[in-house]
């Protein structure tokens, strides 16, 4: 599994303790450890414009270069906005395990929308392991899905 990470300056801390948490992860030998992630920025604390991020990580994801995404800013908002207008992307924004769970299992999202100002790293951290460990359930799923990716198709 490959996974593109990026946050604006309001989320780069959040994104160095989640690039710990993968790393950690990889150390103990858990499936979570075997995912490649890669550094799309930003690479400090200097205020930077989060929509460059989210849509970079966006870009990535709807190219096929990466398999997900996770994208942070101070509350995820802003950032997942930002990745939900590149076509393709289905970012979700969640707060907890269980709305991690439920926005890979119902909705086949492929970009994770966090907050750092909103979530801690220990929840983060739950949070990225029910949504990276949760496959999407097609059967009445697919369905929805299929309307999701049509809107897309309107001008």
């Amino acid at each position: 599994m490959k996974i593109a990470i990026a946050g604006d300056h309001g989320g780069y801390r959040l994104k160095e303790e989640i690039k710990a948490y993968f790393a950690e992860e990889a150390v103990a030998g858990s499936t979570l450890g075997q995912a490649v992630v890669t550094d799309l920025g930003a690479f400090g604390d200097k205020p930077v414009d989060y929509p460059d991020f989210g849509a970079k990580v966006g870009r990535a994801v709807a190219r096929g270069e990466y398999d997900f995404g996770i994208v942070i800013c101070g509350t995820g908002i802003g950032i997942a906005i930002a990745a939900n207008k590149i076509r393709g992307v289905r970012a979700a924004l969640c707060h907890d395990p269980f709305s991690a769970r439920m926005a890979r299992e119902h909705n086949d999202a492929n970009v994770l929308a966090l907050g750092e100002r909103v979530v801690g790293p220990g929840l983060a951290k739950a949070v990225v392991a029910a949504f990276f460990t949760t496959p999407f359930a097609g059967g009445r799923h697919t369905r929805r899905l299929a309307k999701l990716l049509a809107l897309e198709q309107e001008d």
